[in-house]
């Protein structure tokens, strides 16, 4: 028996695929029947044999003009053989183990194609939608719209126009009772039952969904035309269902991993997609699909959001939503024949204008990708889904060379007399005139830098620069060239190179060494120079290697920052252990977190463990980060293997301690309280209870400084505010993971681990379709 889960969120998903499958058949001119096949064949092939659970298949708008134009020039039974025959080639290529190259293809061009096939579908619909016919070119639809509009048919313009209004007003149902509507019955649902019934209540005669008898419905036949015509056909819907149907994938992976971090771990965990699986599930999805007279299918993001959204768990729901579609087709041919075709394509035509979208061309935009999109776009919609790709991907190398060759040299004189050379991005050949040109005006007899900022440096541009930099030393001057992280290029291997984050104790410093003690000579003062191995100067070598490497990155950015002030968002209260390395587990920078820190993260409550005990060093700090900061967010964060975790169960908290250290434990002493309250629901990572007692004490001791925290009164009045956000966190030392407090279950608190995101190429939303 499928989960209980599964079974509601089937339900949602088929409600939702049915209308939609009629639709872009509808759209697309092949039989309606042929809608209905690709979805039941889609849930029930695909969902069995795919390789992401809650991914769902079936018919798909990034197909449909594809399919259109199949159909015109080839006719249908040729065009479900070209299903079959795509189909087979995606099983070649999931033995091959190729998913994942498809998703090198730039999310730029991907978007810009499924742009382009949404705006010749909502065209062609909207011909449909005003009581018309549309064109086979998007041309010809332009040049007859300004008639249609013209001359519309008010009985179709009626019924569109209820549709599109229902569709984009029932996700706005307001209050606890449009909620509930809204999850009971989808929009497009809802849209298509409320333009039929509007139909049947007025008489208008519209021409309505019309299912022939299965007997007669039609079956693939032997390919018959042009062979490179053939094979292309076959190759471009191959790739457009291949790579929808991965992003998708991954899309839906990042869906339900997002569920699941929201649960705080009480949803059942979802395997990973095997996108090379998820190819061979599309593949034979295709070909039973193409054999049985149906559409081409690709997994849909619209309606994986809604299964993953419903609480599905399994590919159960996928199946069982193809078993519903198969169950209509036979039980309820008689209601989906009362559905008027203008309520099918204004329901399209609303998924056509959303597949360009605006998110999309936001996210583009913001990469400098929109160069790729607008082309990729306009050629998919006035030429062709291959043509529109083959124009994306010649457009993002041509745009890919314009960046590599267009490199950026600045130069500029410091207040010290001497000559600074920035280098921006890859240092090639095509660069080396303008950068001959920045070393020109560096004078003879000069101290220069050259600091190069790129990830490659190619024969002629190092020739070019050594060059200069050996004329620039004979004339007297000094030139010193630096990478990135302020290596010096070309050095002996022998120099020294520090890291700045790497530990002391994991190199040896073998450079000259010049200490200086203040004060008189010997061994209380004066300057001694020596080379070997430094033990005893290694914080002051450190600071060396900051001003030489990461302070000529920064400088420009902590000048604004004393100019401005700083502008925290965060405030993070930590452990003083020195593996916590604050600025690196949390990708900071300066001005991003106020910090505090102290053995144990400990927050003392206002007024103390004991009577007229308080500490007023972290309250001050918290409350100059509340009132005067004004952050948004605490984070106390704990870690595995405290000291002060580990002291406090030795008993050195106890109140009788005299030693600073035991006086500070005091503090700690209601953690020791609520782990004891916790006994037989210890606190879990990542659903799995603490390894040992001190682990235990460690998770508990973060949940019990939170509780302090809301007690400070200035802490208090921000969170009954709404503009204050307290959060818990755990680094786990050893296997250098994060993990962040969620929702418990059963009163234990659940920490749930920080995980990196799969793909950028799901990044910017998911596929429309």
């Amino acid at each position: 028996m499928p989960p209980r889960a599964d079974l509601s969120a089937s339900i949602a998903v088929f409600l939702i695929a049915l209308p939609l499958s009629l639709g872009i058949a509808l759209a697309t001119g092949a039989p309606l029947q042929a809608g209905l096949v690709a979805a039941a064949v889609g849930g029930l092939v695909a969902g069995a044999l795919g390789g992401a659970p809650l991914l769902v298949t079936g018919p798909a708008a990034g197909l449909t003009v594809i399919t259109a134009e199949l159909i015109q020039e080839h006719g249908w039974r040729t065009t479900c053989a070209i299903t079959a025959l795509a189909g087979l080639a995606q099983l070649i290529l999931s033995a091959l183990r190729v998913a994942r190259s498809a998703l090198v293809i730039s999310p730029a061009i991907v978007h810009g194609m499924l742009a382009g096939i949404g705006a010749t579908i909502a065209l062609a619909q909207l011909h449909i939608v005003l009581g018309g016919n549309p064109e086979s070119e998007v041309i010809d639809n332009l040049a007859q719209l300004p008639g249609q509009l013209a001359d519309p048919h008010p009985g179709a313009l009626a019924i569109s126009g209820l549709t599109v209004a229902v569709l984009l007003l029932w996700p706005r149902l307001p209050g606890g009772v449009g909620g509930a509507v809204r999850r009971a019955v989808p929009a497009a649902l809802a849209a298509v039952l409320l333009a039929t019934a509007l139909t049947s209540a007025t008489s208008l005669h519209q021409p309505r969904v019309d299912l022939p008898s299965w007997s007669s419905h039609a079956l693939p036949s032997a390919p018959d035309g042009p062979v490179l015509g053939l094979i292309a056909a076959v190759l471009t819907v191959t790739l457009v269902a291949s790579v929808e149907s991965l992003l998708s994938a991954v899309a839906v992976d990042k869906l339900a991993a997002a569920r699941q971090r929201r649960s705080g771990g009480e949803d059942r965990r979802v395997a990973r997609a095997d996108l090379d699986r998820e190819l061979r599930g599309q593949g034979a999805a295709n070909v039973v699909s193409g054999l049985l007279g149906g559409l081409p299918v690709t997994g849909v993001a619209v309606r994986s959001s809604a299964n993953v959204a419903a609480g599905a768990v399994s590919r159960a729901s996928a199946m069982l939503h193809g078993c519903w579609i198969l169950l209509a087709s036979g039980l309820l041919v008689g209601l989906l024949e009362l559905i008027p075709l203008a309520a099918l394509a204004a329901l399209v035509m609303v998924v056509g204008v959303q597949m360009v979208s605006i998110t999309h061309i936001r996210t583009v935009t913001r990469y400098r990708e929109l160069l790729v999109y607008a082309p990729t776009a306009l050629g998919t919609a006035l030429l062709g889904v291959l043509e529109g790709v083959g124009i994306g991907i010649a457009v993002a190398v041509a745009v890919a060379l314009h960046r590599l060759s267009h490199t950026g040299v600045s130069h500029e004189r410091l207040p010290d007399g001497s000559h600074r050379l920035r280098v921006h991005g890859q240092l090639t050949f095509l660069a080396v005139p303008r950068l001959s040109r920045a070393l020109a005006q560096v004078p003879e007899g000069a101290t220069a830098t050259v600091e190069l900022d790129g990830g490659f440096l190619d024969h002629a541009a190092y020739e070019t620069l050594h060059d200069w930099q050996a004329a620039h030393i004979a004339h007297g001057g000094r030139a010193e060239i630096s990478g990135r992280s302020g290596q010096r290029i070309g050095e002996p291997a022998s120099t020294h190179r520090c890291w700045p984050w790497q530990p002391w104790r994991n190199h040896q410093c073998t450079a000259p060494v010049t200490t200086t003690v203040a004060g008189g000579n010997g061994a209380h003062g004066g300057t001694s120079t020596g080379t070997g191995t430094v033990r005893h100067d290694q914080l002051l070598s450190g600071v060396r290697n900051f001003q030489r490497t990461t302070a000529p990155l920064v400088r420009r950015e902590l000048a604004r920052l004393a100019r401005e002030g700083q502008r925290p968002g965060h405030l993070f209260l930590t452990c003083a252990d020195s593996r916590l390395v604050t600025s690196m587990i949390t990708s900071s920078g300066p001005g991003d977190l106020f910090t505090v820190r102290n053995v144990g993260n400990l927050v003392p409550r206002p007024g103390g463990p004991a009577a007229g005990e308080g500490d007023d060093s972290v309250a001050a700090a918290i409350e100059y980060a509340v009132t005067v900061l004004r952050v948004t967010t605490i984070t106390v964060c704990g870690h595995s293997g405290c000291g002060a975790m580990d002291a406090l169960r030795a008993g050195r908290g106890s109140l009788a301690g005299a030693s600073p250290l035991e006086r500070w434990l005091r503090h700690a002493l209601p953690s020791l309280e609520r782990l004891a309250a916790l006994a037989g629901t210890p606190p879990c990572l990542d659903g799995r209870p603490a390894t040992d007692p001190l682990e235990a004490l460690c998770l508990a001791n973060v949940v019990q400084q939170l509780d302090h925290l809301a007690r400070h009164e200035c802490v208090a009045r921000r969170l009954a505010e709404g503009g204050l956000e307290l959060r818990g966190m755990y680094f786990h030392v050893g296997q250098a993971q994060a993990y962040v407090l969620g929702p418990g279950r059963g009163g234990a608190p659940q920490f749930t681990a920080v995980r990196p995101d799969e793909h950028p190429a799901a990044e910017s939303g998911l596929l429309a379709s």
